[in-house]
């Protein structure tokens, strides 16, 4: 196993606020969402390295457009030199993640100049799309003749199959949110944020006196479970981070997040809604890691019963504290192509920032929908 202190790392990483679709960040492109924390990062790293790294190139998750490689457009915005280029990624709800995996093996490969990976979504912005002038929400996620099942229909079909009650959800989507107001009260958001001009500077907050609106909600499906109260809300933000190789031989003795390994898997189109729990139990045995080392999971909640049929497969408690301590998408939203990258600045938070020690064990994970996982293994080095 390659030493954790020769591992590409993460140095550096930041976060928009996130908002919900049509509101406080509604005015805001993808470019004008992803400029910020890319020039953030690079600040960042140009802090605590002592000069500005050299960067080979930005790798940018995004699902709905504009298209034109956004990733290219946010490299040239944040004034980092026509010389470097840009790679866009679409693994739907697990781009982000995605993004950063596709940097660290790059550097894992030999190139050891370092990358900006992240991603952007501004739903509010989105084009809309049409074949023959007859507009759609989104392209398939499986090909004719397959169950291609829409995210929210395919997280009730899950909540059915596996039994998972709307009581489990609402008090999964309560934690979430309880979570996340006593973060934003403690400040632990705050070294994470970009502040946007003339725009939001904080996140909105998550919904305030949850326990009397959960019961109010009607069901979105007749007889089913889920409701808008243990849905994300659809949202627009970005994140980013730096990935550098580890190590003296690469000027890197930095504190940071060093990438063990990872895994993309694929799974039912029909039940997408698992997909991360084999990813995570794949690239944990990759990192040759026990599911009871890890001390922080950072699971991308899109929905509760989703999330609560990602534990129950890894055999992981539902209030557990290593889950999502600061609340998660439930409470805060979730913007598709960036919400993965969203995840593992909430790592570096919670265990660089944090201060835990060397040898930590992160994790972050995204299900996908058409049926696939994502998730990388991280380890504290200082």
């Amino acid at each position: 196993m390659t030493e954790s202190h020769a591992l590409p790392r993460i140095v550096a990483a930041r976060r928009t606020p996130i908002a919900t679709r049509g509101r406080a960040l509604a005015a805001l492109t993808v470019e004008q969402l992803a400029v910020p924390v890319v020039r953030a990062v690079h600040d960042d790293a140009t802090h605590v390295l002592g000069l500005p790294p050299v960067v080979a190139d930005v790798v940018f998750g995004n699902c709905m457009g504009p298209g034109g490689n956004p990733a290219r457009v946010a490299a040239l915005g944040a004034g980092l030199g026509f010389d470097v280029p840009g790679l866009s990624v679409d693994r739907q709800c697990g781009s982000g993640l995605a993004a950063i995996i596709e940097a660290s093996t790059a550097i894992s490969a030999g190139d050891h100049r370092p990358r900006i990976a992240g991603g952007v979504e501004s739903a509010s912005t989105a084009p809309t799309r049409s074949v023959d002038g007859i507009a759609y929400a989104r392209a398939p996620f499986a090909p004719a003749g397959w169950h291609d099942p829409d995210m929210t229909r395919a997280a009730e079909d899950l909540a059915e199959h596996d039994g998972i009650s709307r009581e489990r959800q609402d008090a999964y989507a309560t934690r979430s949110a309880h979570r996340a107001a006593s973060a934003v009260a403690a400040g632990r958001f705050t070294d994470e944020l970009v502040a946007l001009v003339g725009a939001a500077e904080h996140d909105e907050a998550p919904r305030s006196g949850i326990e009397r609106l959960l019961p109010r909600f009607t069901p979105l499906f007749s007889e089913g479970s889920l409701t808008a109260g243990n849905t994300c809300r659809v949202s627009d933000g970005a994140a980013a981070v730096l990935v550098m190789p580890g190590g003296p031989a690469h000027g890197s003795t930095t504190p940071g997040l060093a990438v063990r390994a990872h895994a993309v898997v694929g799974c039912d189109p029909a039940l997408p809604g698992i997909g991360a729990a084999p990813a995570i139990l794949d690239a944990l045995d990759r990192a040759g890691v026990d599911l009871a080392q890890v001390a922080a999971f950072e699971i991308v909640e899109a929905f509760a019963a989703q999330a609560l049929a990602v534990l129950d497969r890894l055999g992981v408690a539902e209030d557990d504290e290593r889950l999502c301590a600061d609340g998660g998408a439930l409470a805060l939203g979730h913007p598709w192509g960036a919400s993965g990258a969203v995840a593992v600045v909430r790592l570096f938070s919670r265990l660089v920032r944090g201060g835990a020690p060397a040898g930590t064990i992160g994790v972050a994970a995204a299900s996908v929908g058409g049926g696939l996982g994502v998730a990388a293994v991280f380890e504290v080095v200082r």
